[in-house]
């Protein structure tokens, strides 16, 4: 491994801001509105809860 220790130091920063910065807040929107459409496409073809 050629990479110096203040190399490495910087690209784990970097990885490590895109990961808090971009990456957990798109996962988290894209989870909860996958499961906003799940629920609404079940609505869809059952109607709402209770009203059966």
């Amino acid at each position: 491994m050629s990479a110096t220790p203040n190399t490495e130091k910087s690209l784990e920063l970097k990885i490590f801001i895109f990961l808090t910065v971009f990456l957990a807040p798109v996962l988290a929107v894209a989870l909860v509105a996958s499961l906003g459409f799940s629920i609404w496409i079940g609505q869809i073809f059952t109607g709402p809860p209770g009203a059966g």
